[in-house]
């Protein structure tokens, strides 16, 4: 907000300069070879920034862990078994031969032979013939038109614009705080840290763009990055004996109260205006033409040939074959077999049972413990400066009328051309 009050003060003081210069320049027939112009410049200032820093500190928690502790018993079981015993029966079956028989058997046989037949094909046969087609070309024609488009003209208006700024002021407040006092009880662990430090960075942000409405310079910000590390260090692992104190003490705490505060900002605004141009328009006529182009076509023919076809005729045959027939027969045999007889039987085995005894066991950890810290950081500042500088000689401003003035036969007619009614290069004509 500071900084937005500065520049706003900066931007009227050095607009003020400038239009006293310029009204004081048209009285007379030639302007002065200086002018004053807003120039941005960067400063460095030093402001404080409140940052966020951790301390390490050694911390002792107590945990419980279950250790399975094997013990060994001993069990009885009964144990299922099966005994091979050898008997022998007898079975009567029936067993097949085999006899051999001869019988007459007829067969049907395909017996091939060849055949002359007349074929008829059709085979195509090209023929060229010339055709005519018109087709369409469009040809492009050049025409001019004059259009009316508006165009908008900006001009600055102040404007008088109110904002609030908070003003800080320091208090003091009573307080008390716990003091803790520790024993330690020293031993050495080596553990992984993980840490890290604040760095601040400077970064390049966009300027946005001015009351007026140009686009300002990009700004140099800072930013704090965390860096981590890790690393294996010795440590004392230290457990304490606390004892706590409320100590009387005195802090200071910053508050802001709101205060209005009024400032004049130059607007930009657009005003519409009408102007006339010329331009070309193509637009494509069409336009017939004629071309010849050679079509072939296929046109079919019939011819006759001579071709084997090759047939088959059925011819029956007899034939002697041997079958063999198998006739049935009842055997009796002696069969030896085997029968499995169950059997109990008591056996000793071992079964390792787990008991779970409780154990307690201390840890030692760190905590990051953070607290404020203020600092002074380089900040880049933008201001504008009213600064003169030199122009050539010439009507108002220079010669070629950059300054949106008109040229130098413009300066002494008498047609309501000059500084005070905002003069342009428009009205000479």
């Amino acid at each position: 907000m500071i900084r937005k009050v500065v520049f706003c003060s900066s931007l009227v003081v050095a607009m003020t300069v400038a239009c006293s210069s310029i009204f004081a320049g048209s009285e007379g027939a030639c302007c002065p070879t200086t002018k004053t112009v807003c120039q941005r410049q960067y400063v460095t200032e030093m402001r404080p920034v409140t940052c966020t820093e951790y301390t390490t500190e050694q911390r002792e928690r107590t945990y419980t862990v279950n250790t399975r502790v094997p013990k060994i018993e001993e069990r009885t079981r009964m144990v299922k078994s099966c005994v091979a015993e050898n008997r022998t029966k007898t079975v009567e079956c029936t067993v097949m031969k085999n006899v051999e028989e001869t019988k007459s058997v007829e067969y049907t046989v395909m017996v091939p032979y060849t055949e002359a037949v007349e074929q008829t094909y059709t085979v195509c046969v090209p023929v060229k013939e010339e055709k005519t087609c018109t087709y369409t070309v469009m040809v492009p024609k050049s025409e001019e038109k004059t259009c009316t488009y508006t165009v908008k003209v900006p001009y600055t208006e102040a404007v008088e614009k109110k904002y609030m700024v908070s003003v800080p002021y320091t208090e003091e407040v009573k307080s008390t705080r716990k003091v803790q006092k520790r024993v330690p009880v020293q031993t050495m662990k080596t553990v992984q840290v993980r840490g890290g430090h604040w760095e601040t960075k400077q970064i390049e942000v966009s300027g946005g763009t001015d009351a007026c409405g140009c686009p300002c310079p990009p700004k140099m910000c800072c930013k704090r990055v965390w860096v981590p590390t890790c690393e294996t260090k010795e440590v004392a692992c230290t457990s304490y004996t606390c004892t706590t104190e409320e100590v009387p003490c005195t802090l200071t705490v910053s508050k802001c109260r709101q205060e209005e505060r009024t400032c004049t900002v130059n607007v930009s605004k657009c005003r519409n205006e009408e102007r006339v141009r010329t331009y070309s328009v193509t637009t494509c006529v069409p336009e017939e033409r004629t071309r010849s182009y050679t079509v072939t076509k296929m046109v079919n023919e019939t011819k006759t040939r001579s071709v084997n076809v090759c047939k088959s005729k059925c011819e029956t045959r007899t034939r002697e074959v041997k079958v063999c027939k198998c006739v049935a027969e009842k055997v009796s045999k002696e069969v030896s077999y085997t029968v499995m007889v169950p059997q109990e039987k008591e056996e000793k085995y071992s079964v390792t049972v787990f008991e779970c005894v409780p154990e307690t066991k201390t840890q030692t950890y760190s905590v990051r413990v953070p607290h404020q810290v203020t600092k002074e950081v380089p900040v880049k500042v933008c201001k504008i400066v009213a600064v003169e500088v030199p122009v050539a000689d010439g009507c108002c401003g220079n010669a070629s009328g950059s300054d949106g003035c008109c040229e130098d036969s413009c300066c002494g007619r008498d047609k309501g051309c000059g500084r005070r009614n905002g003069c342009r290069k428009s009205c000479c004509k």
